[in-house]
């Protein structure tokens, strides 16, 4: 089976080709990564470019893995758009993965940590862990006050923490999601290995987006 695993959810454009065989684990085949928030221009390309790589075409796709964050809006509508239109012309299923568990999975770390990334307007998304595959709790978002208050002396993986490190401390890495780690975090909860079901394929929203419908325009008085 190949599985085709993208993340759009945080600044970077994330893809990756993962070969699984159930009983045998999986192979990657091809993967890219950058950290730019252009997602609309690069995750098409960067799809195309993975399947060239691996020597594949989209007939040949199993699933489809995409991160549903949570993140910025316009990131997630990006990524999530465009597994779906995969999905229903391929006819493959679409399995969502949160983005803080993928990031999660790729520390491999094996005692409690904390994953937190860049919610802006100063604030993270952030979720406690047991262990690289063990979330304990809902993800939440505030201010990077609520998560040493919450998780101290815990250490802190992720962008989150090297934005703030004068309150979360020393960031740990990895900083972004892989869409590598995704794959591979999607096909052991598809093979029934380790930690909950895979999600539905919908937005993981902690907040109203920044963008709102205006208003009704205010009446002019005449002077």
């Amino acid at each position: 089976m190949l599985i085709l695993a993208f993340d759009t959810a945080t600044t970077a454009v994330t893809v990756a080709l993962q070969e699984w065989a159930p009983g045998e684990g999986t192979r990657p085949r091809a993967a890219t990564h950058a950290a730019d928030r252009r997602h609309a221009e690069l995750l098409a390309p960067s799809i195309t470019a993975v399947l060239a790589q691996a020597g594949a075409a989209p007939t040949d796709l199993s699933a489809i893995a995409v991160g549903v964050g949570p993140g910025p809006y316009t990131g997630l509508r990006v990524g999530l758009a465009t597994a779906h239109a995969l999905g229903a012309a391929l006819r493959i299923p679409v399995h969502g993965v949160c983005t803080l568990d993928a990031i999660a999975w790729a520390s491999g770390r094996d005692t409690p940590f904390v994953v937190a990334t860049d919610a802006r307007r100063k604030e993270v998304y952030w979720a406690r862990y047991d262990s690289a595959c063990s979330r304990t709790g809902d993800v939440a978002v505030g201010p990077p006050d609520d998560v040493a208050a919450a998780a101290p002396a815990l250490p802190v993986v992720g962008e989150g923490a090297a934005l703030f490190p004068e309150v979360l401390g020393p960031a740990a890495g990895p900083l972004l999601p892989t869409a590598a780690a995704l794959a591979e975090l999607a096909v052991t909860r598809l093979s029934g290995a380790a930690g909950p079901p895979l999600l539905a394929p919908k937005p993981l929203y902690l907040r109203r987006p920044d963008a709102r419908t205006p208003g009704a325009r205010k009446k002019v008085i005449p002077a």
